[in-house]
């Protein structure tokens, strides 16, 4: 069968590609901007890419077209697939007939934490031996790709409640049906979509009628909306993390804790990571593996040679002895969970907080008055305000005076980076885009001012 994908190079879309292709089909797709990491994974596959969404890409004509959810009506392709009447379907809804019907699905949800904790569960299950297939939605650096069909019952997938497709506008992951069901935290975002939390939590409560009885889910014991959400009704077993399972920091950046399943000692993990949040992500992982039959000590082995997936808190570079970190965080929560991560990690040295307001909610400004105390952790701060943000940063950044400086221009702000950082410094850039690539201009123009290789890790 041809398949051809609109909105390919997402990362999730890339995802579906990619198992489409192991599956045996002829597989082509287009994006507005083919791009790396995916362009280069799917030119791989020997995937056929264009650019852009003219009516010519339909010739010859797809057996069948999955559609991304970030297309809309008036785009090109889709009116062209409407008009003509050619099949279509969403990507959750296809992978929900095609891949997962016969399998046991690990799905990880929540407002935070779901790449990270769907890799680690990969992860355990492969040390396990189990070769599990899963789709993640970011790029997992203890493998070489993000989505694999797998040879195996078990399939892990990051189950985003974003909506499914511009005709299907339920939660992507109302279609993945769980047998293990992960709810890492449950806050608002997504404004663009979602008129408040209890919409949400309506999404979530649709997951939880689909998990079987003989089913397990797995979530935080004192996470409010979490709780109100199960209340609604949950018909499996549930097991929390605070009450059946615990973990005991050893060091206070999380790069060490023990481990505990109803109050009995199961080991300690020693680790690459820092931070509570990945101390949490972890303890959940390691959980939803045992109900697949994986021991605690081998989940906790496998862990411990976890590397974090690209842009969570990746090490970009140390030039001079300043460290660049990328981060994905574009929320709240999770941009202060991040900085506090590094703060308990370097104690003393300067942390320098970079933030691009990227994301549909940030640019509608709903976070607005959470910011300051998402921030407040860091020595210096420095805002970008792209043109498309719909509300002005200088109130926020006046709130945060004097260690806070608002930019329009890149370059300016690289300047002023590479002027003032000094061996110590710790510069961690957030934005759930590419922030205009000031990643690695930044460790250029630093290893230019010092005179230094550059020494990119990249390959982290």
């Amino acid at each position: 069968m041809h398949i051809h994908i609109l909105g390919i190079c997402g990362t999730f879309m890339g995802g579906i590609a990619a198992i489409a292709k192991a599956m045996g089909h002829q597989v082509t797709g287009s994006d507005q901007q083919v791009y790396p990491p995916m362009s280069e994974q799917l030119a791989a596959l020997g995937i056929g890419l264009i650019q852009g969404y003219d009516s010519a890409q339909f010739y010859p004509e797809p057996d069948l077209v999955i559609i991304g959810n970030a297309l809309s009506r008036g785009n090109p392709a889709v009116e062209y697939v409407l008009d003509r009447g050619l099949r279509y379907t969403s990507g959750p809804q296809w992978l929900a007939e095609q891949v997962l019907q016969d399998r046991w699905v690990l799905a990880v949800a929540g407002t935070h934490g779901k790449t990270t904790t769907s890799s680690m569960l990969a992860r355990i299950l492969e040390a396990a031996g189990l070769n599990p297939g899963f789709l993640i939605g970011g790029i997992p650096q203890n493998f070489d790709c993000s989505a694999r069909l797998g040879q195996s019952p078990f399939f892990v997938i990051e189950a985003d409640e974003y909506d499914t497709a511009f005709f299907d506008k339920r939660s992507k992951f109302v279609h993945y049906r769980p047998r293990t069901l992960i709810i890492n935290n449950l806050e608002f975002d997504h404004a663009d979509i979602f008129a408040d939390l209890a919409a949400i939590q309506r999404q979530f409560h649709h997951l939880l009628r689909m998990v079987p009885a003989n089913g397990l889910v797995l979530s935080p014991e004192d996470t409010m909306a979490v709780s109100q959400t199960l209340a609604m009704g949950c018909w499996s077993e549930r097991q929390s993390y605070g009450q059946d399972w615990q973990a005991e920091l050893i060091d206070s950046d999380g790069s060490a804790f023990k481990l505990f399943y109803q109050q009995q000692y199961q080991g300690e993990l020693h680790w690459g990571l820092s931070g509570q949040h990945n101390v949490d992500n972890a303890v959940m992982a390691i959980a939803a593996a045992r109900h697949v039959g994986v021991p605690v000590a081998v989940a906790l082995e496998a862990l411990s040679h976890f590397v974090a997936p690209k842009r969570r808190m990746e090490l970009k570079a140390e030039i001079a002895g300043i460290k660049v970190y990328d981060d994905f965080a574009h929320h709240p929560t999770a941009i202060a969970t991040t900085l506090q991560g590094v703060r308990n990690k370097v104690g003393q040295g300067r942390l320098i907080a970079v933030l691009e307001p990227r994301s549909n909610t940030m640019r509608m400004g709903v976070h607005e008055a959470a910011l300051p105390v998402s921030l407040a952790i860091a020595d210096k701060v420095h805002l970008f305000e792209p043109a498309n943000v719909n509300w002005s940063l200088e109130p926020l950044c006046r709130s945060l005076s004097p260690k806070a400086q608002l930019w329009h221009d890149i370059p300016d702000l690289i300047a002023q980076l590479v002027l003032d950082a000094r061996a110590g410094d710790n510069i961690v850039m957030m934005s759930n885009g590419s922030f205009g690539g000031i990643h690695d201009k930044l460790v250029a123009a630093l290893a230019q001012h010092w005179h230094h290789p550059s020494n990119s890790r990249d390959d982290i």
